[in-house]
């Protein structure tokens, strides 16, 4: 395993990091492809085998299920020294006031009730899930600044919002001397490049460490075009990836897999990877092949005409945050 730091920070994480959105119970949340407790300790314990110790989760991830899941996974496999724990706060969890959104009840109490879930007393990296317009952004940078001070959290990150609202989040924050945001998760990924008209570049200026969520396009990138899943079949949010357009991009995922000889994953990670912005993207694992291939990508690197041959097929498109 390699480590880098997490943008200007001090913190170093793992080049690949283990995304939970996969491990919770089925019943509990939006998901109905996730794995129970059971089905899901072995990649809990392959991942520590690989050194792949940046874990990702979030409060929303099956009704709080991943959460508990991610804390008894640490205590079984690794020790909480080890592991760089990072998790969500925006959605809701339930009608109250402090259930949803990021006024400073919410980030407060939706802080605890995660610590709670994962049976920790902090957590290395916390995430604004989603931009919440209905709260001054002072309000909410103020809250975090708090939970940093209170030795709650470590580090603050964002995800999925449009470059002005991280930057007003950003300013505010220097503004009032208070903790800045060190990540930035987004999509990016080989089908998905939005991103790179303005949050990259923004990020890049600013020393922000990307942590890119869906690196591998829901799946879209590991395999040959039209070639279905579990996932692709039931997931709405997957199956929004079948675009006419896409296809050229896969092909040439293929093209550039055959041609070295390695799994297609391997090649669209690498190409993240290459990007150096991108401190470590969060990858899902349900196959016992998924976190090898991932960490194999670490040494494929990609030749200038490889990456212009995946680049050339894509075609602008709109953001796309989920």
């Amino acid at each position: 395993m390699e480590f880098t730091r997490l943008g200007r920070t001090g913190l170093k994480v793992s080049r690949i990091g283990l995304g939970c959105m996969s491990y919770g119970e089925a019943a509990a949340g939006m998901h109905r492809w996730t794995l129970d407790e059971d089905a899901a300790a072995p990649f809990f314990r392959q991942a520590v085998e690989l050194g792949v110790t940046f874990w990702d989760t979030a409060n929303v991830y099956q009704g709080g299920t991943s959460e508990q899941f991610v804390g008894r996974a640490i205590d079984r496999f690794s020790r909480r020294e080890e592991i760089v724990l990072a998790t969500k706060v925006s959605g809701k969890m339930h009608d109250g006031p402090g259930g949803s959104g990021l006024s400073r009840k919410a980030v407060l109490e939706q802080a605890d009730a995660s610590l709670r879930r994962l049976g920790t007393d902090y957590i290395d990296v916390y995430y604004l899930h989603r931009f919440d317009p209905e709260t001054p952004v002072e309000e909410t940078m103020w809250a975090l600044d708090d939970l940093v001070r209170a030795g709650k959290v470590r580090y603050l990150g964002a995800s999925s919002m449009w470059a002005w609202q991280f930057a007003k989040a950003q300013h505010s924050a220097v503004l009032n001397g208070w903790t800045t945001l060190s990540a930035m998760q987004d999509q990016y990924n080989v089908l998905k490049r939005e991103e790179e008209r303005d949050m990259i570049p923004m990020c890049l200026d600013q020393g922000v460490g990307l942590t890119p969520y869906s690196p591998l396009a829901k799946g879209r990138a590991t395999r040959p075009w039209g070639r279905p899943t579990a996932r692709s079949s039931s997931d709405d949010v997957a199956r929004a990836f079948d675009r006419d357009v896409d296809e050229l991009v896969v092909n040439a995922i293929q093209s550039v897999a055959e041609a070295r000889g390695v799994a297609m994953a391997q090649v669209a990670l690498a190409w993240v990877l290459s990007k150096p912005v991108v401190s470590c993207p969060i990858v899902g694992a349900t196959r016992p092949h998924h976190l090898p291939d991932a960490v194999a990508a670490l040494d494929l690197v990609l030749t200038d005409g490889e990456i212009a041959e995946l680049e050339a097929p894509y075609q602008p498109q709109d953001n796309y945050w989920w």
